[in-house]
Parts: C-alpha cells; structure tokens; sequence
C-alpha cells in the first residue's frame, strides 16, 4: 500500500513537472511572432478581402518570400564571412569591422525590402481597410517585449 502511495505521488509531481515544463516554454522560449506574420493575420482573417484583392496580394506575398529569403541568405553569408573575421583576428580589427558593415548593409536591405512589402500590401487595401492596417503596423513596431 505504501509503494502504491509513492507510485501515485511520483505519476502527480511528473504531471505537475511536465506541465511547469510547458508553461514555461511558452512564456519564455516561444519567440515573438513576426510583425509580418501579424499583418497577415489580419489581413486574410480580419478585413474581408474581396477575390481581386487576394489575387494581388498573393502575387506581392510570393515575390517578398523570393526576395526575403534571398537576403536572408545573404545574411546568413555575411554572419559567416564575420566569423572568418573574428577567428583569423580574435578581436575588433578591420576584417571584423568590414564584416559588421556588410551584415548591418544586409540587415538595412531586408528592412527597407520588408518596409515596401508593407505598403505594397496596403496598397491593395480599400480606404475601409487601411485604418485598421495601420494601427496593425503601428502596435507591432512599438510593443514591448515581455
């Protein structure tokens, strides 16, 4: 009887684990949704696209992915090519340096390329819609983090 009490004790703290487990996995370890990620939401779930205005912001959402993720590639590059820097000159020398300017260039060139993406896709939207978008867009530019 007394083993069957610690049997059960031991299932209920492995429970009680497990679930701390995910709860903290979701507050701390789940990263921030992308504002693009956000945006689209609202925009296929919330404002009521009409046929036509699906239709183009499919094509604008299909060319982004092509163009993100190419500069995202270069990223992943330049981040190499920094690395190279720090290993062959162990500190802040001018291969490092030149290697931070090329991946803050990258960074800047998926920004402005994420920023026209935006307001291409607000573009499409009716004068109805686009209050919403902006308000959209303003939160996820100034939320701070928890």
């Amino acid at each position: 009887m007394h083993n069957r009490r610690r049997l059960v004790l031991l299932v209920l703290l492995t429970f009680a684990v497990a679930i701390a487990g995910v709860v903290i996995g979701r507050v701390f370890v789940v990263p921030d949704r992308p504002v693009e990620t956000e945006l689209h939401e609202l925009l296929h779930r919330d404002l009521k696209l009409d046929d036509a205005q699906r239709a183009r912001l499919d094509v604008i959402e299909n060319n982004y992915a092509i163009r993100r993720q190419a500069l995202e590639s270069q990223l992943r590059a330049d981040n190499a090519r920094l690395a190279e820097a720090i290993e062959a000159e162990h500190g802040y020398g001018p291969k490092v340096a030149a290697a931070v300017d090329r991946s803050h260039q990258s960074m800047g060139e998926l920004q402005k390329e994420t920023l026209q993406h935006i307001f291409a896709m607000r573009a499409v939207l009716r004068p109805d819609q686009t209050s919403r978008f902006d308000a959209a867009v303003v939160k996820a530019l100034t939320a701070k983090k928890q």
